[in-house]
């Protein structure tokens, strides 16, 4: 097995509880303001054993439910706001406006809806946009085809200043999602930037949800039951709430309490496979309300195209603990999920099970 970091094996020997255990419906509520405006690398030089407690209590929320809260996590009240303002004029739009930058099979960004197809399990709107543009990915699933394409966003005419809001934003959560990965990568017990080299050209996106009022809540969901496929998810959701997540220990489904100015965070196949299961991906969904409206914007914070995803090798014992995945392309599994929205792919979806070693 690889060796572990000696700076972190010795913070959490030396750790002092440096906050309580706040919880959210359950969901774990963890406090970054310690390292909320500056370098986490640089801050851990200086202030290994302070930070100790805040790199337990994410470790603990991965191990135990694969979801957590964070508060006083550096993204501005006024960011967010806007975010939420010029979400909310452009899903007010008609729908025949918001129609002119749908998404297709050619360019997979932009607005999509259920409404007029047959897809009805999920009861929503959304418009997609990548933290990169143009984000390169590849033309085809298919392991021999070594091309690929740029995917560009698809910026709506109005609101006039959506782009631009958005843009400011990607910005900042993007810099909170490397922090949270380097707070993962302590609580593995490797360097804080020991994953950053697979975001270099990151394939990352956002997504704008509209969730209308549902006559029937009790025939729809918001969102159906999932894992998500990529590393790590930072979310900001209304007052409104909605998300469930599935707890490991009984299998019941926990409403995330909405908690003002906070981010849920859930991390993602890619981690479960990074850690070599030590980490879980785990299932959640969307329900609707019947009386309200409500709004959700996802970070999906996802690795490079051409990232070879399988267990590190540190955390990996020939003997104890045996790679429990064969590697694969991320590149190829994140075009055969966008595929899959548009056409039978004759296929069953791609999951990481797929890639499970037997024991």
């Amino acid at each position: 097995m690889g060796e572990v970091d000696p700076a972190f094996v010795q913070a959490i020997e030396h750790r002092p509880k440096v906050i309580t255990g706040l919880e959210a419906g359950g969901i774990p509520l963890i406090d970054l303001s310690l390292i909320s405006s500056q370098s986490l690398e640089d801050y851990f030089k200086d202030h290994s054993q302070a930070i100790s407690g805040v790199v337990e209590q994410i470790g603990g929320a991965c191990k135990d439910w694969g979801f957590f809260q964070v508060i006083n996590h550096g993204v501005s009240s006024d960011v967010r706001k806007r975010v939420e303002k010029v979400a909310k004029v452009f899903f007010d739009l008609p729908l025949e406006e918001k129609r002119k930058v749908r998404r297709d099979e050619v360019n997979p960004l932009g607005y999509y809806d259920t409404e007029h197809t047959k897809n009805v399990r999920d009861w929503k709107e959304v418009f997609d946009f990548t933290v990169l543009d143009p984000t390169v990915i590849p033309l085809s699933p298919e392991p021999d085809d070594q091309r690929v394409r740029e995917m560009n966003n698809q910026w709506p005419n109005y609101p006039p200043d959506l782009r631009d809001v958005f843009e400011e934003y990607c910005r900042a959560v993007e810099k909170l999602a490397f922090k949270l990965l380097e707070l993962i990568s302590l609580s593995l017990g490797l360097p804080p930037k020991r994953f950053n080299d697979f975001f270099k050209d990151h394939t990352s996106f956002i997504r704008l949800n509209h969730y209308p009022p549902c006559p029937s809540p009790h025939l729809a969901l918001g969102v159906g039951r999932h894992k998500d496929g990529g590393a790590l998810t930072v979310l900001t959701q209304d007052d409104v709430g909605g998300l469930e997540v599935k707890r490991k220990t009984d299998g019941e489904w926990i409403r995330v309490k909405p908690i003002p100015d906070s981010y849920i965070i859930n991390v993602g196949d890619i981690i479960q496979v990074w850690s070599n299961d030590r980490y879980e991906s785990v299932e959640h969904r969307v329900v609707v309300n019947s009386e309200r409206e409500r709004f959700s914007i996802p970070f999906f914070f996802n690795p490079s195209h051409y990232v070879m995803v399988k267990p590190l090798e540190e955390l990996v014992d020939k003997e104890k603990q045996p790679a429990k995945y064969k590697e694969y392309n991320w590149g190829k599994f994140f075009t055969t999920r966008k595929l899959s929205n548009f056409k039978k792919l004759g296929v069953e979806n791609l999951q990481i099970s797929h890639f499970k070693i037997s024991e």
